[in-house]
């Protein structure tokens, strides 16, 4: 869990983007949680993997990969580190896009919570909160990835 916040945070901070932290690592908090989750009750042995891009009218400027493994179960790994402003669009704001996957089978379904629950809540979070967000399937094999963008 740590080193997907320390990638998502690196991120945000390499393109000076602070009004997004809280917001971003909130949900990364949330949908990493839910994958671990949905991988411990299944019996998974594949890590949780995140990735996190800057999508929409800006361009990043650094097209490389970092990778960052922590000594939990999940591999963070962001693209664009620097969304700089496009000529076309220059008071447009880029769109962070990070995605969760798991091998886990099945899809993640969103639960009521009650008022004293201390779970159930994820789905709802990142739904109130992101821009966009879904689930797809990983193909072929098992698993799923969760989405948002913000």
């Amino acid at each position: 869990m740590r080193s997907a916040r320390e990638a998502v945070r690196a991120l945000l901070r390499s393109a000076r983007r602070d009004d997004l932290t809280d917001t971003t690592l909130l949900l990364t908090s949330e949908a990493v949680t839910n994958a671990v989750n949905a991988c411990h009750s299944s019996g998974c042995s594949i890590p949780v993997t995140l990735s996190a891009e800057w999508t929409g009218r800006r361009t990043p400027t650094d097209t490389g990969t970092r990778a960052v493994t922590g000594t939990g179960a999940v591999t963070a790994t962001t693209h664009g580190t620097n969304p700089g402003p496009s000529p076309a669009a220059p008071d447009s704001c880029a769109t962070l896009r990070v995605l969760v996957h798991d091998f886990a089978p099945g899809l993640p379904a969103g639960r009521a919570a009650e008022g004293g629950d201390e779970s159930g809540r994820g789905l709802a979070l990142i739904g109130d909160c992101a821009i966009d967000w879904g689930v797809r399937p990983a193909g072929a094999g098992p698993g799923k990835a969760v989405w948002f963008e913000l």
